[in-house]
């Protein structure tokens, strides 16, 4: 049995959940999920501009699960992009840690 997944800290909640191409129908789209996680490590290492290893200490996980989950992410938004799908943010294994958090978003989210 697999030992159960650490949660990761992640300091943003998206408010816009669903990117599509412009033009085409919902019902001709297919979509790739990105997890909350996923869009937290895009954010630190390609928007702040982090180090792999900073990302990981905000994110409370080790440096090669942070690249995991940074390499998952990119091949899924350049999936979507290259292909016309559409990305859908939701789930992941994580808890709200900002400041600017709601208490409503401090639980575990698993999805």
């Amino acid at each position: 049995m697999p030992r159960p997944r650490l949660c990761r800290r992640v300091a943003f909640q998206p408010e816009v959940t669903y990117f599509k191409p412009a033009g085409v129908r919902m019902e001709e789209l297919e979509e790739s999920t990105l997890t909350i996680d996923e869009l937290e490590a895009v954010r630190l290492k390609d928007l702040e501009g982090l180090e792999q290893e900073q990302s990981a200490k905000k994110m409370k996980i080790s440096q090669p699960t942070f690249n995991r989950l940074l390499n998952s992410a990119r091949k899924k938004i350049a999936d979507a992009l290259v292909n016309g799908k559409a990305l859908k943010i939701q789930g992941g294994n994580f808890k709200i840690t900002s400041e600017h958090a709601t208490p409503r978003f401090h639980h575990m989210n698993r999805f």
